[in-house]
């Protein structure tokens, strides 16, 4: 994007000039960071589970990633306990985890829709690394 100081009638506009260059500067720093799959368990304890996958996507923040989290964002329209919908959110998570560069596995239980996403991951060559509940890593 090119910032003038200039607006559209010529006058000159360090105002919007300022407010402009601050938010490209924004958009570069975020655009450094790189998507992070978070692969944690949802079906069960859906409280409880959520309320991790919240903590572990701050977690990803805190180290400069942007959290991908579809089991935060799916089930708010996708019915989990109906075995389509689940299928679907699934499917639509495995969209969003191709565009990531690595995925982070959280946690000792891996369920069935966490396999399938971990098996995509390794097909695809993305990075996966593996975390306690407590966000330390872990060999696997």
């Amino acid at each position: 994007m090119s910032i003038d100081q200039y607006n559209a009638e010529g006058y000159h506009d360090p105002t919007a000039y300022a407010a402009l260059s601050y938010v490209e500067k924004e958009e570069k720093k975020t655009a450094q960071r790189p998507l992070v799959f978070i692969c944690s368990p949802f079906a069960g304890d859906m409280e409880g589970n959520t309320e991790r996958a919240r903590e572990y996507s701050r977690f990803a923040v805190s180290k400069n990633y942007i959290p991908i989290a579809p089991h935060l964002l799916f089930p708010q329209f996708l019915e989990e306990t109906d075995p389509a919908g689940r299928e679907l959110g699934i499917s639509f998570g495995l969209v969003l985890q191709s565009m990531c560069r690595e995925m982070w596995v959280f946690g000792d239980t891996v369920s069935k829709g966490m396999a399938a996403e971990i098996e995509k991951a390794g097909e695809r060559g993305i990075p996966i690394r593996y975390f306690t509940d407590r966000c330390v890593e872990v060999g696997r």
